[in-house]
């Protein structure tokens, strides 16, 4: 059980957002990586997904480096390289938007997500497609995406950006998220968390722990 909660900072993926990392696999497998599974992960993943992350590649570059991993530099298109990377994107279960809502009246919530630019696009049409919506900055004080600070979880950084831009005290702040290698810097952190995964899924979070009461 939490307690003295003021602040909770929520992960994207798996948390607000379902994704399925063995889609992308899948995807990639077809396009001809080789050992998908260790190429790309919810634990592991290459290091120019981390770069990606970080934003230290272009979208350009980074499928550049795609084609380099998969010794095919002519034949794969911009867009093949891209449906296989979004393939994991899958879209918000109905009620999570209303949830954050009711969430955000009663404390400061920030989003903090390893994104990049290829999911960040894919992610911002879908929002404006399916919920007349531009972005993700109505239903927290401030939403943050790796890609555009130039840091990722689980490098410290990050959480101390977040923990001190907004003056949180960490043992006031609750981390939501469905890595167990983010929520370990977390905690050293000082911050209370609670590692997300399925079949447990926000709402029923909030209703077992009476978070909203």
């Amino acid at each position: 059980m939490h307690n003295n909660i003021k602040n909770i900072i929520f992960d994207y993926g798996n948390v607000i957002f379902d994704i399925d990392f063995s889609k992308a696999q899948k995807a990639f497998q077809d396009l001809g990586v080789p050992d998908a599974a260790i190429f790309f992960g919810h634990k592991a993943q290459n290091e120019i997904f981390d770069r990606f992350d970080k934003g230290e590649l272009s979208a350009q570059e980074w499928r550049n480096e795609i084609r380099e991993l998969i010794g095919d530099s002519v034949s794969l298109s911009d867009q093949q390289i891209d449906d296989a990377w979004n393939a994991l994107l899958l879209g918000v279960p109905s009620g999570n938007h209303e949830l954050l809502l009711k969430i955000k009246e009663r404390y400061n919530t920030f989003l903090l997500s390893n994104n990049n630019e290829i999911h960040y696009q894919w992610i911002m049409d879908y929002l404006k497609r399916d919920f007349q919506l531009n972005d993700n900055s109505s239903f927290f004080n401030k939403d943050y995406y790796s890609h555009l600070m130039g840091m990722r979880k689980p490098n410290t950084d990050i959480f101390e950006f977040v923990l001190d831009t907004h003056q949180l005290i960490p043992e006031e702040t609750l981390f939501i998220d469905d890595s167990p290698q983010h929520l370990e810097t977390a905690r050293k952190l000082g911050l209370q968390t609670y590692l997300m995964t399925k079949p447990d899924n926000l709402q029923n979070y909030f209703k077992s722990n009476n978070l909203l009461k």
